[in-house]
C-alpha cells in the first residue's frame, strides 16, 4: 500500500468508476437546490435525492461524484476531539436502477485491492444479518475469506429513514493494528476502539418501507456508496486523524506561521489550530457557494463558525484578523478539484476578512462580560437576558456562549434566550408587514382546486380574464361588492406579481358596471397562482366573470426603467470597482430603485461619478436590451450573471444589453436603454458588514430629482437674498464667514462676561482646610458661559474648587473644576458634579479638573450646591 496524497485520492476513484460506465458529476453546490429539510449538502446522495425518488431524470443511470458537505451537530466537539470535522469530501457511485450488487462489491474490492493496492489482509466486510445474498457474493464471488466476513444487526447495516426506499449494507473495514485496539480479546469489527475503521459503506436500496414496517422490493432497486475522503487519506497515509492529513495539515502549518504556535506541543493549542483548520475549510467552501454571514439559517451556521474560530485565533494569542489570509491555502489545496474558489478568491477573502473586522469590534468587550461571569463562582447560570445582551450587542451566537460557559461549568437559559429572539422577530416582522396581496390571504385558505395563472404580461399590458377565485379577510367566497377589498385569482393576466424585488403591478379590472382598482399584484410560494389585491370602486364580481385586465402603463414603463438600469448598474459598478461585486439584495419600484451588493468600503465621490457617467453612457448609446430563454448552459456560456447561490431551472431568462450586462432575470425591462432618459445616483450608503446600498433614479425620477433640488436651491438664494442661483455657493460661504465672525464675537463676549462674574463670586470666600470652594447659580447663562468661567478660575486660582449652576427652559446644567493645589489635595471635578447633579435629579461627569452634568429639577439647585462643601471635604487628603 503506497502513500497516496488526498488530491490524488480523489482523482483515482472518479477515474476508477468513470471506466465502468459512471457519469462524472461536478460537486453539487453546499445549498441545496429545491430541497427545504436540509440547511446544507451534508452526504453524497443528498443533492440526488430526485434522481433516486424518479422524480428528475439523472443524467445517467450511473454516476460517480465528490461531494462537498458540511454538518455541524458535533460543532462542539471539533477541535476537542482529532476525529470531529464540520467540512468534508465524501467519494460515492451511484445506480439508479441500473447495476447492483454484484457490481458495486466487485468494484469496490478492486479499487481497494487493486487500485489502491490495500493488503487485503487488513480489509474486513460487515454486512447485515439476514443478507444472504450479499454474504454470498461477498465470498463465493468477489473471494473474500469468511472469516473476516462479519454480520451486523438492522442498526449497524440497514439503511432506512421512515417510510420510503431502503435496503441492507455493506460496509468496508480497515484494519489499523492491534497497536490501536483495545487489547480486548474480543475486539473486532463494531468495536469502539480505534483499531477497524469504517471507510466504505454500500448502501443496496431494493425495498420500499410502508412506514408500518411491511418491506416491499422494489423494481428498479438503486445502489448509493459513500466512502468520506478525509478518511480514507488518513488510512493511505498511516496517519491517526484528519489533521495529519496531507492538504489539511498544510492548511494548519500555514495557521501556525501566522499565530506562532506549533502543532503537538500543547494540547490546549491543539484544540485551537484544529478548531480553526477545520472552520477555514468550512467557510471558504460555503462562501464560495454563496452563503453569506446573517443570523438565520446558513449564514448563521457560516457566522458561527467564524466567530468560533476567531475566537480560537486569541486564545492562541493573537488577536489580529488572520482567517481571510488562510484562504489563499485553502484554495490553493483544493485547486484541482474546485478551481472555482480562484475565481472567487478575493470576494471571499473580503467577506472573511470584513466579519472578522466586524466581531474584533464587540468580542472583547463581550469576553469581559463572560470572563466577569465566569470568574463569579455564585453564578450558575448566565441569564437569557445577559445571554441575549451577548448576541444582540456583542455579537456572540448563543452556541459561543454557551461553548465558552461550559468550559467553567455555567449553564445557559437558552429556553428564555429563545423567547427574548422570538419576541425580537416578530417585531421585525410586524415592522415589515404591509398591505400587500399576501397579506390577505389566510394560511388556512385552500386553493389547491385553482388552476396555475397565465403570465401574459411580458407582451401584453391588457387581456380578457377570467374570475378564478375571490379571497375576502382570509375566507373563499363567491363574490365581492362595491367599497369591499378583496383579492382576486384570474386565469390569465398581464399583471407583474412581486418577485426578484420588483414590485408588482397596478391598473384596473372591468367588465359592464365593474370596476375595481388593483393596488398590488403577488403571488403564492410555489409562483404559480397569481394574487391581484383589488378595492372594487362600482358594482361587484363574482367567481367564473369575464374581465378585462389592464395594467398602469405608465407606472410599468417606470418600474421597467428601473429595472433595467439596476442591470446597467450591477455592470458599471463591477466595471468600476471590481468583479468581487455581486448583487446582494434589490428593490425596483416606479419611483426609484435601490440595489444592494458586495463591497467593503464607502465608494468615494470619483467612484460614484465614474458609475454613473458609465451607466448614462450606454444610455445614450441607445442598446436594444433583449430577453431570451435559453437553457442555462448556454446562458452561462454567453457569460450571463447569476445572482449568488441563487437557483434556477434547465430553462432561464437572460436579459442583455450587448456585451455590457448580460444577466438572468424574471422582470420586465425597458426596449431599449434609451428609454431610461437619464440615470441619477440619489446616494450610497452601508446596510451590513460588507453590503453597500445604491439608491438611484431613471426618467421621470431624475427629472423630479431635478425640480426638487431646483427648487431647494431657488429657497437658499431667497433666504440668502440672491438672485443668481450660480452665486449660491459664494453666498452660502459668505454667511458661513458672517455667522462663524459672530460666534467668535459671542465667545470673547462671553469670557469677558465670566471674568466680570469671577471677581463677584470670589468676594466673600476664604481658604479652608487648603482649598477654595466658590458655589453659585449664574443667570442667564448657557453651558458654554459657565465652563468658561469654570477654566478661568482654576486656571487663575490653583486651590480653588468651583461649582456653578444654570437654569435654561426648565433644564439644569452644572459645572465643576479645581485647581492644581487643590487637585493634589483630592479633590475631584468629576466625582463633585455628579454628587451635586443627582441631588438635583440628574447625572454627570468628568475628567478631574474640569466636569459637566445636567439635572431635572431645577428648584432643588440651591440644596445641591449647600451639598458641595461636605462632598469637597470628604475627599480631601
Amino acid at each position: 500500500m503506497q502513500w497516496t496524497g488526498l488530491n490524488e485520492l480523489r482523482e483515482k476513484f472518479l477515474s476508477f468508476f468513470e471506466s465502468k460506465g459512471c457519469l462524472r458529476l461536478p460537486s453539487f453546490s453546499l445549498v441545496p437546490k429545491d430541497d427545504n429539510s436540509l440547511l446544507l449538502i451534508n452526504s453524497g446522495m443528498a443533492p440526488m435525492k430526485k434522481y433516486f425518488t424518479g422524480e428528475i431524470t439523472p443524467p445517467r443511470k450511473r454516476v460517480t461524484t465528490c461531494q462537498k458537505c458540511i454538518r455541524t451537530p458535533d460543532i462542539e466537539r471539533v477541535g476537542i476531539t482529532a476525529r470531529h470535522g464540520t467540512f468534508f469530501e465524501m467519494l460515492g457511485n451511484f445506480s439508479f436502477g441500473d447495476y447492483f450488487k454484484r457490481e458495486a462489491t466487485a468494484w469496490a474490492w478492486e479499487f481497494f485491492t487493486e487500485v489502491l493496492e490495500m493488503p487485503v489482509d487488513k480489509l474486513y466486510v460487515s454486512i447485515y444479518q439476514d443478507d444472504d445474498e450479499a454474504y454470498k457474493i461477498w465470498t463465493e464471488e468477489v473471494g473474500v475469506d469468511p472469516s473476516h466476513m462479519v454480520r451486523l444487526g438492522k442498526e449497524d447495516n440497514f439503511w432506512e429513514h421512515g417510510s420510503g426506499p431502503c435496503g441492507p449494507c455493506s460496509e468496508i473495514y480497515f484494519d489499523r493494528g492491534e497497536d490501536k485496539g483495545c487489547g480486548s480479546p474480543d475486539c473486532g469489527v463494531g468495536c469502539e476502539c480505534d483499531r477497524f475503521v469504517e471507510v466504505w459503506n454500500l448502501v443496496f436500496t431494493q425495498f420500499e418501507n410502508d412506514g408500518n414496517g411491511n418491506y416491499t422490493p422494489l423494481d428498479h432497486p438503486n445502489i448509493d456508496t459513500g466512502m468520506g475522503l478525509e478518511r480514507l487519506a488518513c488510512v493511505m497515509q498511516g496517519v491517526d486523524n484528519l489533521f495529519l492529513v496531507d492538504t489539511i495539515q498544510n492548511i494548519m502549518k500555514h495557521i501556525s506561521q501566522i499565530t506562532g504556535v506549533e502543532y503537538g506541543k500543547d494540547e490546549k493549542s491543539d484544540i485551537s489550530l484544529r478548531v480553526i483548520t477545520d472552520h477555514i475549510r468550512s467557510t471558504t467552501f460555503m462562501i464560495g457557494d454563496g452563503v453569506m454571514p446573517s443570523n438565520e439559517g446558513k449564514g448563521y451556521v457560516l457566522r458561527r463558525l467564524l466567530r468560533r474560530a476567531a475566537r480560537h485565533g486569541r486564545l492562541l494569542g493573537y488577536k489580529e484578523p488572520f482567517l481571510y489570509k488562510v484562504c489563499d491555502t485553502v484554495i490553493k489545496e483544493n485547486l484541482t478539484a474546485y478551481p472555482e474558489l480562484k475565481e472567487k478568491e478575493e470576494f471571499i477573502t473580503k467577506v472573511i476578512k470584513v466579519e472578522e473586522e466586524s466581531f474584533a469590534k464587540t468580542i472583547d468587550q463581550g469576553l469581559r462580560m463572560l470572563n466577569a461571569i465566569m470568574d463569579n463562582n455564585a453564578v450558575k447560570t448566565l441569564s437569557g437576558e445577559d445571554a441575549f445582551k451577548l448576541n444582540d450587542t456583542y455579537g456572540f451566537p448563543i452556541d459561543l456562549t454557551r461553548e465558552i460557559l461550559s468550559e467553567k461549568g455555567i449553564k445557559v437559559d437558552v429556553d428564555r434566550f429563545q423567547e427574548l429572539l422570538k419576541e425580537q422577530k416578530k417585531r421585525s416582522r410586524d415592522a415589515r408587514k404591509n398591505a400587500g396581496a399576501d397579506a390577505w390571504i389566510s394560511e388556512a385558505t385552500d386553493l389547491t382546486d385553482v388552476a396555475k395563472t397565465d403570465f401574459v404580461g411580458y407582451s401584453e399590458l391588457s387581456c380578457d380574464s377570467t374570475v378564478l377565485a375571490i379571497v375576502r379577510d382570509g375566507e373563499r367566497v363567491d363574490s365581492v361588492n362595491e367599497g369591499e377589498s378583496a383579492v382576486i385569482v384570474l386565469d390569465k393576466t398581464p399583471f407583474y406579481a412581486e418577485s426578484g424585488g420588483q414590485v408588482g403591478d397596478t391598473g384596473v379590472l372591468e367588465s359592464g358596471n365593474f370596476t375595481a382598482d388593483v393596488d398590488d399584484t403577488t403571488k403564492d410560494p410555489s409562483g404559480n397562482i397569481y394574487f391581484h389585491a383589488c378595492t372594487v370602486t362600482c358594482g361587484s364580481v363574482s367567481v367564473g366573470s369575464k374581465v378585462s385586465s389592464t395594467v398602469d402603463s405608465e407606472r410599468r414603463a417606470d418600474i421597467t426603467r428601473n429595472h433595467t438600469a439596476a442591470h446597467l448598474l450591477q455592470a458599471a459598478l463591477r466595471d468600476v470597482l471590481g468583479n468581487h461585486v455581486q448583487q446582494a439584495g434589490q428593490l425596483v419600484t416606479d419611483s426609484y430603485f435601490r440595489f444592494d451588493f458586495t463591497h467593503f468600503e464607502a465608494m468615494t465621490a470619483k467612484e460614484l461619478i465614474e458609475v454613473e457617467n458609465l451607466v448614462n453612457k450606454k444610455i445614450f448609446e441607445a442598446i436594444e436590451v433583449k430577453t431570451q430563454e435559453m437553457p442555462i448552459e448556454e446562458a452561462k456560456n454567453l457569460g450571463a450573471m447569476a445572482l449568488f447561490g441563487e437557483k434556477y431551472g434547465d430553462v432561464v431568462r437572460v436579459v442583455s444589453a450587448d456585451d455590457f450586462s448580460i444577466e438572468f432575470c424574471g422582470g420586465t425591462h425597458a426596449k431599449n436603454t434609451s428609454n431610461l432618459g437619464l440615470f441619477k445616483i440619489r446616494q450610497e450608503g452601508s446596510v451590513a458588514a460588507g453590503v453597500r446600498r445604491i439608491e438611484a433614479l431613471t426618467g421621470n425620477g431624475v427629472l423630479n430629482y431635478i425640480n426638487n433640488t431646483n427648487a431647494a436651491i431657488m429657497g437658499v438664494c431667497s433666504a440668502l437674498k440672491i438672485s443668481n442661483p450660480k452665486a449660491v455657493v459664494e453666498g452660502a460661504q459668505k454667511a458661513e464667514i458672517l455667522i462663524k465672525g459672530q460666534q467668535k464675537e459671542i465667545s470673547e463676549l462671553n469670557s469677558k462676561l465670566a471674568v466680570a462674574q469671577l471677581s463677584e463670586l470670589f468676594a466673600g470666600t476664604e481658604v479652608e482646610n487648603g482649598v477654595r470652594i466658590v458655589t453659585s447659580q449664574v443667570d442667564n447663562a448657557n453651558a458654554d458661559v459657565l465652563r468658561t468661567m469654570c477654566e478661568r478660575a482654576k486656571d487663575s486660582a490653583p486651590k480653588v474648587v468651583i461649582v456653578l449652576a444654570a437654569v435654561n427652559d426648565g433644564k439644569v446644567t452644572f459645572a465643576a473644576a479645581c485647581g492644581k493645589e487643590a487637585l493634589a489635595l483630592g479633590a475631584n471635578a468629576g466625582k463633585i458634579v455628579k454628587a451635586v447633579a443627582q441631588a438635583a435629579g440628574g447625572n454627570g461627569g468628568g475628567k478631574p479638573d474640569m466636569a459637566m452634568a445636567g439635572a431635572k429639577e431645577p428648584e432643588k439647585v440651591e440644596f445641591a450646591l449647600s451639598t458641595v462643601k461636605d462632598t469637597v471635604y470628604s475627599m480631601l487628603k
